[in-house]
This record gives C-alpha cells, structure tokens and sequence, in this order.
C-alpha cells in the first residue's frame, strides 16, 4: 500500500446529518455560541474512535445544509484502522452522539452518518477493511488544516488543561502549593466540578486525588511506577528523573508499593490543586495501566492492574 519509506497518509469525508428537524447540525456550527461545543464533541469522539487525541486530525468543518461535513487526515494505518472499526462497529456514532448531546445541554441527539473517500462510498464495503484503506490512502489530503481549526483546538485545550488553575487560583499562589495543607484539599471546591475528562468513551468529573486514589495507586502499579512517574514529569519539575531514581534507591528495601506511594505523594505535594485524577488517568493510559485506571474510576473494583 505504502512504500516503505514514505509514511501513511490519507483523507476522507465523515458526513453528518441528524433526522430530528429541530437539531441542525450546520446552523448549529455556524453559530458563535454553539461552535465551540460542537467542535469539542467531534475532537473527543473522534479521539475515542482511534484511542488518542492525535489518531485523526480534522482539517476543516464545513458547513453543506443539511449536512456537517468534517475532512479528516490520517497519519497512520493503525489509526485509521481503529477508526474504521469503531465506525463500523458503530462506536463512533454512539460517542459522538453522547458528547454532543454533554456540550449542548440536550437530552438526545440523534445522527446519520455517512463516510467517503473520493468518489467511493465506504459505507457499502465496511466489511471489507482494506479496501477501505487503500481508498483513503489514494485520497492525499488536498489542504493543510484550516485556521479556524487551529484556533478551536488550542481553546478547547486552553479550556481543558487551564480551566481549574484559573477559576480557583492565581498564579503568583504558585509557590504555596508546596504547603502540607493543601495535601489532599477539600473535594467541594469548584474546581472539580467544572471540569471533565474523557475515559474509553465516558465523561468524568475531574477531581483532586483523595487517600483512597493514593493506595490504590501504590498497591496495583508495581513495576511500571517508575514509568507513570516519568508521563507525570512532563507537567511536573518536582518528578524529574533524578528524583524518580533516587526515590527507587532511598525505597528499595521497603518495596514497590513504599516506592509508588513516595512518587505520588512528591506528585500530590508539589502541585496541589493540580494534581487532579484526569492527569494520572491520562498517566496511566499511555503507559497501558487500564485496569488500574478503571480501578480508579470506579470502572470495576474487583481485578487488579495488568
């Protein structure tokens, strides 16, 4: 399909529709206010289809009464794979249904999907997925990303990672995170509640870490604590790899969980308010811990992490 030594990409077309006459999908698009609801239900859905944030890329929305036409690049073939199951399947329909039906304060909203790739019809040849592939690889992308794209990505990312620090804190307050009181602060303050993640298709409430989250933690991750503890440095100056590998030899006779324990307190201790469930989900995640996660969440309280 693709040479060895040029990367996969490839385009097409999801068209949107819903049945019910009152939800119009490309008014609601066109719309200042609702725009930005619209935008963040089609990223996290599709982000679930492919199981990461960066699986799909939208290039542009537009907006052909009566349908919401979204251009997409694939990357990947993986990516484009998982897509193509999870539309099949039926997967991403039913997600995108849910987080539009979350951004807009709707009790339902029902959707007709339709996806294509030139001139051809993927729908009628789904069961036959590499035929699908090889038609979105023959489609190369025919723009770069739309600027109004761009500019709605970075405010829902803005609206996601930064949301809590500003409605709940200063930034010059900073520096008091480091105080022992704020261990484990008060889970009735807002700014938990006005901010959600996303996990395996489900909106959560994102919240500080409790006692409970904490032992949790230490008890299931065993080996890979090291590597959760180097996806939470991204964001984190006090997890840096010195600090890890010190804590791995100052613990060493007291054992994995002590160790695990030890990095999520430096965690909670030097952040704070921001050291929120969504971040060590996410941490968890990319190190392929889902068990764990789901035992964090509530998912399932009776297996253990993988």
């Amino acid at each position: 399909m693709a040479g060895s030594s040029a990367p996969w990409i490839g385009s097409a077309y999801l068209f949107l529709q819903s049945p019910c006459k009152t939800i119009v999908l490309p008014s609601l698009y066109e719309s200042s206010q609702k725009k930005p609801s619209v935008f963040k239900a089609l990223k996290l859905a599709l982000a679930d289809s492919t199981g990461s944030v960066n699986g799909v890329d939208m290039l542009k929305v537009h907006c052909s009464h009566p349908h919401l036409i979204v251009q997409l690049k694939f990357c990947k073939q993986e990516n484009c794979r998982r897509f193509l199951q999870s539309y099949r399947e039926g997967a991403l329909q039913k997600s995108l249904q849910n987080h539009l039906q979350l951004s807009l304060a709707m009790t339902t909203v029902p959707l007709e999907m339709e996806l294509k790739a030139g001139s051809e019809h993927l729908d009628n040849m789904l069961k036959d997925e590499d035929r699908c592939l090889e038609c979105i690889y023959r489609e190369k992308p025919d723009r770069l990303r739309d600027e109004e794209i761009t500019e709605l990505e970075e405010c829902l990312k803005s609206l996601i990672v930064h949301q809590s620090i500003n409605n709940n804190m200063a930034v010059k307050d900073c520096a008091s995170l480091n105080s022992p009181s704020l261990l484990y602060p008060s889970q009735g303050s807002s700014l938990s509640s006005q901010v959600t993640f996303i996990f395996q298709g489900q909106e959560f409430a994102n919240r500080m870490l409790t006692p409970d989250d904490h032992q949790k933690f230490a008890k299931l991750v065993s080996k890979k604590w090291k590597q959760v503890g180097r996806s939470l440095q991204k964001n984190c100056r006090a997890l840096r790899d010195p600090v890890i590998d010190n804590l791995a030899l100052e613990y060493d006779r007291e054992g994995l969980y002590e160790q695990a324990y030890q990095l999520l307190l430096r965690f909670i201790q030097s952040e704070g308010k921001k050291a929120t469930i969504a971040r060590l989900i996410a941490a968890l995640e990319e190190n392929g811990l889902i068990s764990l996660a789901e035992e964090l969440l509530g998912l399932h309280s009776n297996e253990g992490c993988c």
